[in-house]
């Protein structure tokens, strides 16, 4: 196992996943990651803001995210993960977690976090609502109609995360009812939840057994958050033939 690195260290070059993943430009941030759900909020996100940052494709398997160098990196085996050559003191500084990136990246260039500490902490907590929930619970629902729990008889497992996949999307549905984006204005959280909503429709291919369309203010928030030139951009960085 390698040495782990990550807090802060004197250079990208010092963090052991650039042996494997070597920065081309070790002067701007290095992402490591998939454009799956987690991975599209981080790429977005570099998007949105325009940091300059390259990005490197991770396979999703041992080779990739259980390999030591990534591992050195995210000890939980998880995309997205960044190294910032500029990070806290002028340090490189690694980090994992898509929602501690955002957070992260939104504290960096003071945009996408709401302009006061209420809507801070508005935008945490519907950044949370995503981490906490709707990602997990939609993952699992993903698990059992699309993957390997597909071919389970007992369809009681599935129904369980559909029925609670169906309960959130209609928290969303109902806050949506008065404002285009889910903490006033366009946010982390709303980078954070979307790119959930479209791999039901797209991955999954879920959209119609859970109604995700029939909710007219969630259909029309997609459509929002696809539209910007930003996600168009990210939505498959690093680039990927699923």
């Amino acid at each position: 196992m390698l040495d782990s690195i990550t807090t802060s260290a004197g250079s990208v070059e010092n963090f052991p996943i650039s042996k494997r993943w070597p920065a081309v430009n070790p002067n701007i941030l290095q992402l490591y990651s998939m454009p799956t759900p987690n991975g599209q909020k981080v790429s977005i996100m570099l998007e949105e803001i325009g940091l300059d940052y390259e990005a490197h494709k991770i396979p999703l398997n041992d080779e990739g995210v259980s390999s030591p160098e990534f591992l050195s990196l995210n000890p939980n085996n998880k995309i997205p993960a960044i190294v910032d050559p500029d990070g806290p003191g002028g340090q490189a500084f690694g980090l994992f977690e898509s929602g501690a990136i955002l957070t992260y990246l939104a504290e960096k260039s003071g945009k996408f976090q709401g302009t006061t500490e209420a809507e801070r902490w508005e935008v945490q907590q519907w950044l949370m609502f995503q981490m906490a929930g709707l990602g997990p619970m939609c993952g699992q629902l993903g698990y059992f109609i699309t993957f390997a729990g597909k071919d389970i008889e007992d369809k009681r497992p599935r129904d369980r995360y559909l029925n609670e996949v169906k309960r959130l999307l209609d928290v969303v549905e109902r806050r949506l009812a008065d404002r285009d984006w889910l903490a006033g204005s366009y946010s982390i959280a709303d980078m954070a939840v979307a790119p959930w909503l479209n791999c039901i429709e797209q991955f999954y291919h879920a959209g119609d057994m859970v109604g995700l369309r029939d909710r007219k203010n969630l259909s029309a928030y997609m459509d929002r958050f696809n539209a910007r030139p930003a996600v168009m951009r990210g939505e498959n960085i690093p680039a990927h033939d699923w």
